[in-house]
């Protein structure tokens, strides 16, 4: 084989693989578009889909004030309510690396403030992955910690508190200071008159649109649900995190380990592995990691398959009032995703369900 032969052999290569990736860059917007299209409850929101650190698919549909009919747009803001809690866990374990925090030291340790008895029992582990039996600061524990799981926000927002006791400065800072760091420019965390370019959030009754006027979110539960973002900053936060760029690779571990078992439908009918403010899921011989987040009118997805270096973000701006809804369009990509050639499947495990 001469030289020409295999030049032009490299050039029909490269060509063929463009033409490949053109093809299913196509394939997954015709897709995407249409399951958005044909949407019920219509979606209103944004979506971005992104390999290796960059954007494969992004829409914005919708309006990001219905009163004013402002549009949507890649860059709009939503209060991302639960998925605050990934980042949350993240500024945590950076301190757990510095050995400011111990994960199995008890909370009374780092909120010398609480005068319950069973501060001296709960771990900042537990905090971390809901088994803590912490129902109200000013009851008794529902269960024995590290016996049970049981989601909610206020052990989230105690994280917060350990963040701030651990860096002697407020959670807004220290979360505000690694956004910059890895330049998501456009996130930020909850303050009343800090709004930027944050869309409306709205309650939604059968389609009749019903704006939030008194939102959720204040100074005291940031680590639980106070991250506003767009997509795009996601994206970033997803490129950076889960290719060892924020923490150690022992970290990553203990963030994203199986420590106990839940169940949430968006992620199936059984329970599956829950981390520290992160779920791990295999499904369909897929594996990947993510979170929901639902609240003040806005809904939110950030899903990220390894095996493929592939992250789906999306959000809304409109929450149904009826629980079989929430995610509903979120729901179909995912599943979409699931089924196509852009990931990754474990051929040992393909074809479970």
């Amino acid at each position: 084989m001469n030289f020409i032969t295999k030049i032009s052999l490299l050039l029909l290569v490269i060509l063929t693989s463009c033409q490949s990736s053109a093809q299913q860059k196509n394939n997954l917007k015709k897709s995407i578009d249409s399951i958005i299209q044909n949407s019920n409850p219509k979606f209103n929101g944004t979506v971005l889909i992104s390999q290796n650190g960059k954007t494969l698919y992004s829409k914005a549909e919708g309006f990001s004030n219905f009163e004013t009919k402002k549009p949507l747009k890649i860059d709009t803001q939503f209060e991302i309510m639960s998925n605050s809690k990934l980042i949350a866990a993240v500024l945590l374990l950076l301190e757990v690396e510095k050995g400011k925090v111990d994960l199995n030291a008890p909370i009374k340790k780092y909120l010398p403030e609480l005068t319950q008895t069973w501060a001296d029992s709960v771990t900042v582990h537990q905090l971390l992955n809901h088994s803590h039996g912490i129902v109200d600061l000013q009851k008794p524990l529902a269960f024995k910690p590290g016996t049970q799981f049981k989601y909610g926000n206020l052990n989230f927002s105690l994280i917060g508190k350990i963040v701030e006791f651990a860096t002697k400065k407020s959670y807004t800072e220290v979360a505000e200071s690694l956004f910059t760091k890895l330049k998501m420019n456009h996130t930020f965390c909850y303050a009343k008159n800090k709004t930027q370019n944050l869309a409306t959030g709205y309650y939604s009754n059968k389609n009749v649109l019903t704006a939030v006027e008194r939102g959720f979110i204040n100074d005291d539960n940031l680590g639980a649900d106070g991250v506003i973002s767009t997509v795009s900053d996601l994206a970033i936060w997803n490129n950076n995190l889960h290719k060892g760029k924020i923490l150690k690779p022992k970290s990553y571990q203990l963030l994203t380990a199986n420590t106990i078992l839940s169940q949430h439908n968006f992620f199936g009918k059984e329970k599956q592995p829950y981390g520290y403010g992160i779920r791990i899921v295999e499904e369909e011989g897929v594996k990947y990691l993510g979170h929901t987040g639902l609240g003040d009118g806005f809904s939110s997805v950030n899903l990220y398959f390894p095996e493929s270096d592939v992250s789906l973000i999306a959000m809304e701006n409109q929450m149904p009032e009826e629980a079989d809804l929430f995610y509903a369009t979120e729901f179909k990509i995912k599943n979409y995703l699931l089924k196509s050639d852009l990931v990754k499947k474990n051929n040992s495990q393909n074809g479970k369900k």
